[in-house]
């Protein structure tokens, strides 16, 4: 592993831990749920790909598995948000 490689994923480190702080304290922050749930998942899903890309070392990787895995995370989290909206709804 080169000095590029180690400075990259300290800095992920950096981003997944400010992130997890921005994750604990959205629900204080925003007082509509259903907008409080986007902003949550939008924050998972910057946490996914930085965990995909750095860590599962895809940022090497050919563009189409990087597209699936990419594709794969905002279906889950649209899924996710789906159901926190229809239970809102209801």
């Amino acid at each position: 592993m080169n000095r590029l490689d180690v400075n990259r994923l300290n800095v992920t480190w950096a981003v997944l831990i400010a992130l997890a702080i921005a994750t604990v304290l959205v629900p204080c922050l925003v007082p509509r749920a259903l907008f409080a749930n986007a902003v949550l998942l939008a924050l998972a899903a910057v946490k996914g790909r930085r965990i995909v890309l750095d860590y599962l070392d895809l940022r090497a990787a050919p563009a189409l598995w990087r597209g699936l895995m990419s594709a794969w995370i905002v279906i889950l989290v649209l899924f996710a948000w789906l159901a926190s909206a229809a239970v809102a709804l209801v």
